[in-house]
């Protein structure tokens, strides 16, 4: 496995505001990395890029919206790499189905990484180089209850990056994704339930910083948490809707 030399790279963090992709801001621009963070508050931006040691701006973008996404991609220009973390979340089942918060989470989680992916893949394609890193989720892995939208919209995430790595892993442009568990973030505080091996963002920004420096396609973790999640897909239907419920 190479260890990749990301010093002096410039990248655009899609959902850099605050905390796994503001955690992960700080690891990149200790390591020498120019960022470029992006989300829809530019107050938490502003913060954040004087925050870090390194080369830092930030680009204010709705994922939402396609002509924000191209007025940022045009804003932001030349790349070696995107890193993309942005979304929201509301837990609901589908017994009490909320199409606003259904519909945004869609849009945003998966949608909005399909927009800025057109603005820039092309390019990467057209010069044979570029890095891709999408953000997914360990619940990505299978259907969950009480989690319309969120979890649709992680497994169709993952679907994407595993698509495109298909497409071009013997190119230059590399894709990877990540898929945390539970992380301590203003989405998680909207949970009610355990949510057991829970990280801090520095810790699983951490792992995503370590991914990112390999030539693997794909990292889960909590690592034995991650193992509950990717052993469900071979448990029959009865079994893991009896165990999961």
């Amino acid at each position: 496995m190479s260890n990749i030399d990301l010093h002096g790279k410039r990248y655009w963090i899609v959902g850099g505001g605050d905390g796994l992709g503001k955690a992960l801001a700080h690891h990149m621009s200790r390591a020498g990395i120019e960022v470029i963070v992006s989300s829809r508050g530019e107050d938490k931006l502003t913060a954040l890029v004087d925050e870090l040691p390194g080369k830092a701006s930030y680009q204010v973008v709705d994922i939402a919206d396609d002509a924000s996404v191209k007025a940022a991609a045009k804003a932001v220009g030349d790349i070696d790499g995107v890193v993309l973390l942005a979304g929201v979340y509301w837990p609901f089942s589908a017994r009490n189905w909320n199409a606003e918060q259904a519909v945004a989470m869609a849009d945003i989680n998966f949608t909005g990484f399909m927009r800025v992916l057109g603005q820039i893949v092309p390019k990467f394609v057209e010069k044979d180089a570029g890095h891709i890193v999408i953000t997914s989720s360990l619940t990505g892995f299978r259907g969950l209850p009480g989690s319309i939208g969120y979890t649709a919209s992680k497994a169709a995430t993952m679907s994407l990056a595993e698509c495109m790595h298909a497409d071009l892993r013997k190119t230059g442009v590399r894709v990877q994704v990540a898929n945390p568990g539970f992380i301590k973030t203003q989405l998680t505080e909207k949970n009610d339930f355990n949510m057991p091996f829970i990280m801090e963002p520095e810790d699983a920004a951490r792992e995503m910083f370590e991914l990112m420096l390999t030539d693997r396609f794909k990292k889960s973790f909590p690592t034995l948490f991650s193992l509950l999640f990717r052993g469900s897909q071979f448990l029959p239907d009865w079994a893991y809707y009896r165990l999961f419920s």
